[in-house]
């Protein structure tokens, strides 16, 4: 029995691909250990949203090597894809897969191990010289590596099906329902990395949220590198005539989201208590699309919008396809559907030819809109993008600067949105035991995703329980009664 150790880098879409991985390997009879561990295999499952998330998966790679030079180490996904040939070309890297080859991630990897014995039966006939660096006789090459690998740069019109009956959560599963992007906003790379749009097929979702509630679980978030755009590859017909991306992405008059459709199809599988969304395209959100997902009571009002930035001539340097007027009314008609929703956002400063005035603007609009939690990053150059090229790039101590700012105000405004949960009766789908400031206490989140604990040594861990919220535990917890 081989053993393998998983690491995975980035987004909940990237999660759920290392599950299934993770999942195919066990009923092959790999046994899965600790990435810290000896292994005879390591599987980095990589991304590459911006250059430090590059040389985060590096180093996982190349951690991996160090320790134990006579593993295999495999580089899968979103790196792979955009580094080519670096990738290729490193030594401390076996085996690369591409992002639309990880359901044949067990059959690949079986094949190049065959591959390896036979070349090393065959490195038994003739003295290996010694590795200067580990001091270990060298390996003998297989056929396929260095210098070759097992990859698919090309992305298909074909979504890459994969099914998990688990994950390492016991109480919610993300659930990928596309792939694939076909925004291509000036900063991001991942377009390149994912292709373009690919969804998945709404009887195989429905399948294997069955499956996930069978066995347990209670709550599911939909996930997907532009989950907006689920279903625009599905229904073809009508939509080559027109102009634009933004155009064809509207549905034909008369006919609601895909997406709604399978969110409303979703809400009827029994047993199932939450759908939780992940993030949304502001212009997905219509006076119909709130109106139907309001009267969904399984749906969480916890919506998070894409934003970037709060002034206008920056969201058109950014190719985002919508202004700060448009996305206030957005929000303006999840808070009139719902009480005090949660509405969580990303926010980008220092982007190229971000001015004084500029970056004031959206700092005004965010203090505005006040939302309960705020992703704040500094624009990250990604060779490759429009915005790489653009000529007045922002000094690294003036991103640092408009940053710190919006962190505070990020705090802030987090702070006043659990306040207002202190002294109302909340349900908590609890989902571990944590030991905090020597008392045990039992952890989950409400359906705004607020993390609350109750105190006792009683396992709570997939129940769902109501109670009166006291106060603060922390900054970031709330305590439950």
């Amino acid at each position: 029995m081989k053993s393998v150790a998983l690491h995975n880098l980035g987004c909940k879409v990237n999660a759920y691909e290392m599950d299934v991985m993770q999942q195919m390997l066990q009923e092959k009879g790999y046994k899965i250990v600790s990435f810290d561990e000896q292994a005879d295999i390591y599987i980095v499952n990589t991304c590459t949203v911006t250059n430090i998330a590059d040389r985060k998966s590096r180093q996982a790679l190349h951690r991996a090597k160090k320790r134990n030079p006579s593993a295999v180490v495999v580089a899968v996904g979103c790196y792979v894809q955009t580094g080519k040939e670096k990738v290729l070309s490193d030594e401390g890297i076996d085996l690369c897969i591409g992002n639309n080859k990880k359901k044949e991630l067990v059959e690949i990897l079986e094949a190049f191990l065959k591959e390896k014995e036979e070349a090393a039966e065959e490195g038994k006939k003739e003295e290996l010289p010694e590795d200067p660096l580990t001091k270990t006789k060298k390996q003998p090459e297989c056929k396929t590596f260095h210098g070759a690998s097992i990859i698919d740069i090309g992305h298909t019109s074909e979504y890459e099906n994969l099914t998990l009956t688990k994950t390492a959560e016991h109480t919610r599963a993300y659930i990928k329902i596309q792939d694939g992007c076909n925004q291509f906003c000036s900063y991001c790379i991942i377009p390149y990395a994912r292709g373009r749009v690919r969804s998945r097929k709404a009887e195989d979702i429905l399948s294997e949220i069955r499956g996930l509630v069978k066995n347990g679980y209670q709550e599911i978030v939909l996930t997907g590198i532009h989950i907006s755009s689920y279903g625009i590859d599905l229904s073809e017909e009508g939509t080559e005539k027109r102009d634009t991306e933004e155009e064809r992405q509207k549905p034909k008059y008369g006919e609601e989201p895909k997406l709604l459709e399978l969110i409303k199809e979703i809400h009827k599988i029994e047993g199932l208590q939450r759908i939780r969304l992940g993030s949304l395209e502001p212009r997905i959100i219509s006076g119909e699309f709130v109106r139907e997902i309001s009267g969904l009571k399984k749906v969480c009002p916890h919506f998070h919008l894409s934003l970037q930035s709060g002034c206008n001539a920056t969201l058109k340097r950014m190719n985002r396809h919508y202004t700060a007027e448009e996305y206030y009314e957005k929000v303006g008609l999840l808070r009139r559907a719902y009480d005090h929703p949660a509405i969580t956002t990303d926010v980008i400063t220092g982007f190229p030819e971000e001015t004084e005035e500029e970056f004031e603007e959206t700092r005004r609009y965010l203090e505005k809109i006040s939302f309960y939690e705020m992703h704040i990053f500094k624009y990250s150059k990604r060779q490759g993008t429009a915005a790489a090229a653009m000529k007045e790039q922002i000094p690294e101590s003036v991103k640092q600067k408009r940053s710190a700012v919006l962190l505070e105000m990020e705090r802030e405004q987090s702070k006043r949105f659990r306040e207002r949960k202190i002294g109302t009766f909340t349900e908590v789908l609890f989902e571990e035991e944590k030991e905090i400031d020597g008392r045990i206490y039992q952890l989950g989140h409400t359906v705004e995703y607020i993390k609350v604990a109750k105190e006792g040594t009683e396992p709570l861990s997939n129940c769902l329980i109501g109670g009166k919220i006291a106060g603060f535990l922390s900054d970031e917890i709330l305590l439950m009664e």
